[in-house]
């Protein structure tokens, strides 16, 4: 297989940049989804760089399912498990009691989520980082 995890990263980093500006502009729904999706490609660069596919959305499963040295600590699970919330409320009205989803999400809550897909996206980074470097030795 091809290791593409440069490719899942470039997008993961565009679809924060997107989220931070989503936010900057009100639209919060967009940058908590976009901060969901920007974490799960993240994680998916790992998997590709470790010569596997991961399958899902969930990005604390994804993250569990991290072999060995890899597996991130329970506090970034925790705020992956956040993230993971604004996969399907943030773009369906069905998800909501009434009204459309971008009456229920906040500000506070989109730099909350966004900087969660920080975190997630450095870890990842930091790993790729690592196998990068193992690999040129």
């Amino acid at each position: 297989m091809v290791d593409r995890s440069s490719d899942w990263m470039s997008q993961a980093l565009r679809d924060l940049e997107l989220a931070e500006k989503c936010v900057t502009d009100g639209f919060y729904e967009w940058a908590c989804f976009l901060s969901q999706q920007s974490s799960e490609k993240a994680v998916k660069a790992v998997f590709q760089a470790l010569g596997g596919e991961a399958w899902g959305h969930s990005v604390s499963d994804l993250l569990a399912e991290l072999p060995g040295r890899y597996k991130p600590p329970d506090e970034l699970i925790d705020l992956a498990k956040e993230v993971d919330k604004a996969y399907i409320p943030t773009r369906y009205p069905y998800a909501h009691p009434s009204g459309p989803p971008f009456k229920y999400y906040t500000r506070r809550e989109a730099e909350r989520l966004v900087s969660n897909a920080k975190r997630i996206i450095k870890y990842c980074k930091d790993i790729l980082e690592e196998i990068r470097q193992e690999r040129s030795r």
